[in-house]
This record gives C-alpha cells, structure tokens and sequence, in this order.
C-alpha cells in the first residue's frame, strides 16, 4: 500500500502532497523535507528506488518535477514506478503536456486526477480513458453550476458564494 505521493521540484519546493496514512503535520514536514533533501541529492544516473526507514521510496523525475512515492516494504516497486508513469500520463493529456506551473496554478485539478487515480494508496482506476471521462464529467458538473450560478466563482481554487 502506498503511504504518501509527494511531488516537489528541482529546487526542493513543494507542489502536492497526498498522505494515505495519518501522519501527524510536525512528522508530515519532517518527512518531506529529509526525502526531498535526500532525493535532491542524488546523481541523475541512481537507482530511483531507495530504502528510508521502515519504507521503500519510489521517485521518479519528469522535467523539473520529482515524483516520490513511499510504499510498504513488500510491495512492488516496479509497479509503483508504473503507477507514478500513469499519472504522469494522466496529468499530459489533462493539460496537454503537463509542466509545473500547471500543477502549481490548477492543483485541485492534480489532486483530482490523483484521487481518480488512487483512494486509499491502492490503485483504483487503471484505464486512462475511465478517469479521463471522469475528469470531463467533472469539468462539465463545474461549467454548467458556473453558468445557472454566476454569483459563484472558483478564483484561485477557491468556491465562494
């Protein structure tokens, strides 16, 4: 079962988080900061699977992001990495070749498609095209509620009334 996706940049600031387990928010930073120190600090040609405490850490980077996932030690990191390919994937055809500022302008979409993706650090969703149709149901659920509410407005992933 995956415990947590962290993804940050190459400058170690972080663009979305996801914890399948309750970690308390003073463990939460720590983890993030010593994984990203530790991830940031390794040459490009290193294995991308590495043992950290009690779990496996999976990471992947994709342009100027890293994709980090912290799994049980029995668990596949193959698949992980897969697992972290898929999203990425995913994130490309939702924004048409994804990039950082996509991620950092448009999270609750990112955080949308992760939660189509995976619920409960288990995969949920496997075909692309089923999570894809679910993210334009969605998009259009957003678009016909701003077009019979105007006085609703969703500025900076924000909803107010």
């Amino acid at each position: 079962m995956m415990q947590f996706m962290l993804l940050f940049s190459r400058q170690g600031k972080q663009r979305l988080q996801k914890w399948f387990v309750a970690y308390q928010d003073k463990m939460k930073k720590k983890v993030t900061r010593e994984l990203t120190t530790t991830i940031l600090a390794r040459k490009p040609k290193m294995c991308s699977f590495l043992e950290w405490k009690d779990l496996k850490i999976v990471y992947k980077r994709y342009a100027s992001l890293y994709f980090c996932c912290a799994v049980e030690q029995e668990d596949n990191e193959l698949l992980t990495l897969e697992v972290i390919h898929r999203y990425v994937e995913l994130l490309d055809k939702y924004f048409g070749s994804v990039c950082e500022l996509d991620i950092i302008f448009n999270f609750e979409k990112a955080y949308f498609i992760l939660d189509e993706l995976i619920i409960g650090g288990e995969i949920q969703e496997t075909s692309k095209k089923s999570v894809l149709k679910a993210i334009a149901a969605q998009d259009m659920l957003q678009e016909v509620c701003m077009r019979t509410n105007p006085s609703i407005s969703s500025e900076d992933g924000v909803w107010s009334i």
